[in-house]
Parts: structure tokens; C-alpha cells; sequence
């Protein structure tokens, strides 16, 4: 399996702020990795880190280079959507194909075309004239003409309604993604791509408290539902997270003896907010 970056003790400091507090991790080719997080907690600040606009402390490296001094190199290969709009508004969008097609080696209009029919974009529309929306696949059509290994996305769906949400990842993990190709992407809205993500990232006050395969999730975590006369016995088993509901209490726990959780109510593998609450409340660290 091919490694598209590493970072180790991967640190950012804004004056005494400190937005990324010295991260490890990896990311292989072929993977749909959510990196989760509160507002605050160092998302943008390591995704602007990967893609070399901004100093960073610890070592980094984006297809195996250095993603400040090799910069140009590395966006040849790396496509990125943020969660403004950073379109110019003036311009039409034949122009702006125009423009990708001339400056991009590795666009290929056709393919962008191809997205657009699908569209209610005309070339002749001018970005000012698009919805949120609209503008939003737009982005996604110019990523989609262009070859690249890596597609980071913050964001990229932030204020478009539910039917733009949920047809913009449609698109993505139908159109774009394959096994030699990977996308990191940070969203709020994490009951809408967790049953696209491989894996999991979550990140609080600038520190990685999880960084696991989705699909070892249910071999370390556990909900349990727990009536109200249970609930001292669950918790001499060390829940990381507790809740309490009209009747019972939901707990989750790591790395537990499921045997005994079955014996004191009803257990299910946690849904991926339910846990991202956990790990923020329980204050979990990698």
C-alpha cells in the first residue's frame, strides 16, 4: 500500500495559540479519511499544513515531499475544495475551463465536461450568477478533470442544503474515488459521510484523540443501553462516555468485556457522532 503522508509531531502555533499540537499520522492510497472535529480544534490548520500555505513544526511529507519548499510540484498531483467559495465572480465558466485547461497538466476537459451535462451549469454562466450550490459542483467538476492522487476537502459542503449534500458525496464516492486515489475531508455533518469513510481522524484542541480504520471501530468500542436500576454496575465497568435518556442511560466504552456488557443491557457497535462525543467528552487521547 502506497503512503501519501506522513506527519510526525506535526505542531502549528499561532503567538502562544497553540492550533496543532505536535499530531502523527499516515494516510494510504485508496482511503476516505474524516478528519472530525470542533470548531476550533485544528482541522483547517493541518489541512492548510498539507498543502504548504502555511509554516508548520515536526516533519511533513505529501507524496514524499516537503509540501512548502515543493509546493508547485505537489499541486500537480493534489486537488483542493474549501469551504468558501474562492471562485472569481466575474468570470465565465468556458473561461475558467479555459484557464484550468491551459495552466493544469493533468486536467483533462473532457472529463469536466462530462460533469457539467449532468448540470444545470452552462458555459456560459458566469460564477456570480451560480448558486451555493451550483458553484459547489462546479468545483467538483474542475477536481473531477484532474488526475490527482490527493483531494482535500474542507468543508466542502458547509451552508448547501441537504439534497446538494447528499449528491455531492454521491458524486464523489461514485465518480471520483478509487483505490489510487484518496480524500481527506473535514465536515460537521458526519451522520452524512460516515458510511462512505474508511477511516477516522478526531482531533480536539489541536490533539489526535482517535486514528482508526472504520472498520475496527466495532472491534474496540461498544454502546451499551442500560436500564436506570443497571446503571451503578455499568459504570464500575469504566464507561468513557455517559448519557442519560428519558428511561435508561446510553454509555460507551473502550476496549471492554462485551460478555458483561450483554449481561446488563442491550450492546451495539456506536454510531461515529455518538462516539465523536465520546472521545470529546471523555476526553480520549491517542
Amino acid at each position: 500500500m502506497t503512503t501519501l503522508v506522513v506527519a510526525k509531531g506535526l505542531g502549528k502555533h499561532y503567538g502562544r495559540k497553540v492550533a496543532v499540537d505536535g499530531v502523527s499520522f499516515q494516510i494510504e492510497a485508496g482511503r476516505i479519511v474524516g478528519l472530525i472535529g470542533p470548531n476550533g480544534a485544528g482541522k483547517s490548520s493541518t489541512l492548510k499544513a498539507l498543502l504548504g500555505l502555511t509554516r508548520h513544526q515536526g516533519e511533513l511529507r505529501v507524496l514524499g515531499r516537503d509540501p512548502r519548499r515543493d509546493r508547485a510540484k505537489i499541486m500537480q498531483e493534489v486537488s483542493y475544495i474549501a469551504d468558501i467559495a474562492s471562485l472569481p465572480s466575474w468570470i465565465l465558466v468556458a473561461d475558467l475551463l479555459d484557464f484550468v485547461d491551459a495552466t493544469h497538466p493533468a486536467f483533462e476537459r473532457r472529463k469536466a465536461l462530462a460533469f457539467l451535462d449532468r448540470t444545470d451549469i452552462s458555459p456560459q454562466h458566469r460564477v456570480k450568477q451560480l448558486s451555493k450550490g451550483m458553484k459547489t459542483q462546479l468545483h467538483l467538476a474542475l477536481v473531477m478533470g484532474i488526475n490527482a492522487r490527493l483531494l482535500i476537502l474542507d468543508e466542502p459542503t458547509l451552508g448547501l442544503d441537504i439534497i446538494y449534500r447528499k449528491e455531492f458525496y454521491s458524486q464523489l464516492l461514485n465518480e471520483y474515488f478509487d483505490e489510487e486515489r484518496t480524500i481527506l475531508l473535514t465536515t460537521h455533518q458526519i451522520e452524512e459521510v460516515e458510511h462512505i469513510l474508511t477511516d477516522l481522524m478526531f482531533i480536539n484542541a489541536g490533539r489526535l484523540m482517535l486514528d482508526m480504520p472504520v472498520e475496527d471501530i466495532g472491534s474496540h468500542f461498544v454502546q451499551l443501553r442500560v436500564r436506570r436500576d443497571r446503571v451503578g454496575d455499568a459504570r464500575q465497568l469504566d464507561p468513557l462516555y455517559e448519557t442519560q435518556q428519558l428511561t435508561d442511560s446510553l454509555m460507551i466504552f473502550r476496549d471492554a468485556d462485551v460478555g458483561r456488557l450483554q449481561l446488563l443491557g442491550e450492546v451495539r457497535p456506536p454510531k461515529l457522532a455518538d462516539l465523536f462525543v465520546a472521545c470529546v467528552k471523555g476526553g480520549l487521547n491517542e
